[in-house]
């Protein structure tokens, strides 16, 4: 079964804002290598979108919901739903997760 992959609006300011910042303090085809591999990894849940893991994070609070996939060191965090993908996060992983996650996922 294939499933369809969709960026949240808020996935979508984090790609976008991921692109900016790494445009602006390294280069564009920096940018362009990073935004192609993160693509590839969220497209890639179309095909498998079970082998992520638990985020540690969201287990802790004992959510099981979400999962997660890492092109290092970017995490996407995503929700699968019927038989689509929902990406929900796409952020640096040495940033304060916990925080993010709470404030992105367990307060909307």
């Amino acid at each position: 079964m294939t499933y369809q992959a969709f960026l949240t609006q808020d996935a979508s300011r984090d790609l976008e804002d991921l692109y900016n910042h790494i445009e602006s303090h390294d280069a564009l085809e920096q940018a362009d290598y990073v935004l192609d591999k993160i693509e590839q990894a969220f497209s890639s849940l179309s095909e498998n979108p079970e082998r992520g893991a638990f985020p540690k994070e969201l287990l802790a609070v004992g959510l099981r919901e979400y999962r997660g996939i890492y092109f290092k060191p970017y995490r996407i965090i995503y929700r699968v739903i019927a038989e689509n993908v929902y990406i929900m996060v796409i952020a640096d992983g040495r940033r304060d997760m916990q925080a993010l996650l709470q404030r992105r996922l367990l307060q909307a």
